[in-house]
């Protein structure tokens, strides 16, 4: 192997393996602790408290003092649309794009190395700009998924909510019910506006802040309703079945759009893939037919 071809490989091998070393173990141990904090309650021993925020300094400080405050509103406003994955922090996924920007980068200097030129410049910075953002794709991908997940199961915790409601409970324990009984992104977000009125914060806050960190129009109508109905003395049971039959027939009106779009979708594979080949089929031995007779 060519001196410079193995330096290129040790110089990108190494910098992604301490990056990723560095946010995995970091990341991991401030999860770990965060998670047993919220095991033991709300208030913690000085000694954990001290040790998390000591986590917090650092190289990671660094890279997070080092972003500037959009991309890292945008990385946080991400992050909370995909309902905080495990083991997916802030600082983990700044080290994951600084890590394959990096290495990307490395790679593309070993191969301009080799075969410069405007056009292979042009396609290692390209390349370089996507694997810097890749993480944030995927997040942003996830963060989609879980959107329109909520938005599939609103309509049963809304029915759930109804029985509940009447039954006899109230609004807050039907709420706490659908919660507990519901296995989605939705019954987390719940159990969070739960937790956040538990602790005394207005209602009308914890529920526009559920909006706020799912960004559902479904469920930005519903809050509307219930802080409506709340204000004006409505009736809570007649906005939860109103509610739930729109929500109902919003969901039937969703699916019956994405069968319309089938045809569309399929039609460029059929003329790419299948029609190439029928014609092979059905021209070729003709057009050999015509050959031979000429």
């Amino acid at each position: 192997m060519p001196p410079l071809v193995l330096a290129g490989v040790v110089a990108l091998v190494v910098p992604v393996a301490v990056t990723l070393h560095v946010a995995f173990t970091r990341s991991g141990r401030t999860l770990a602790i965060a998670r047993r904090n919220l095991t033991r309650g709300l208030f913690a021993s000085t000694f954990e408290v001290g040790s998390l925020e000591a986590r917090r300094t650092g190289w990671g400080a660094l890279l997070r003092a080092l972003t500037p405050d959009s991309s890292a509103r945008r990385v946080r406003r991400q992050l909370d649309l995909a309902g905080r994955p495990e083991g997916w922090t802030m600082t983990r996924l700044l080290w994951a794009k600084l890590g394959l920007g990096l290495g990307v980068a490395v790679l593309g200097a070993v191969v301009l190395a080799d075969h410069a030129g405007l056009l292979v410049a042009l396609v290692v910075a390209a390349a370089v700009a996507v694997a810097y953002h890749v993480p944030e794709i995927v997040l942003h991908s996830r963060g989609q998924e879980r959107q329109k997940a909520i938005a599939q199961e609103l309509p049963d915790v809304l029915d759930q909510m109804t029985i509940a409601v009447e039954a006899g409970l109230g609004f807050d324990g039907a709420l706490a019910r659908a919660a507990a009984t519901g296995t989605g992104p939705l019954a987390g977000e719940l159990v969070r506006t739960l937790q956040d009125v538990t602790v005394g914060r207005p209602r009308r806050e914890a529920y526009e802040a559920l909006v706020r960190r799912t960004q559902v129009e479904d469920l930005r109508r519903f809050v509307s309703a219930i802080n409506q109905a709340d204000a004006y003395g409505i009736a809570v049971v007649d906005v939860l079945r109103v509610q739930a039959d729109e929500m109902r027939l919003k969901r039937r009106q969703r699916a019956e759009e994405q069968a319309m779009k089938v045809p569309v979708k399929v039609t460029f594979p059929l003329m790419t893939c299948i029609l190439p080949a029928l014609l092979i089929i059905v021209v070729g031995p003709m057009m050999s037919g015509l050959g031979d007779a000429f």
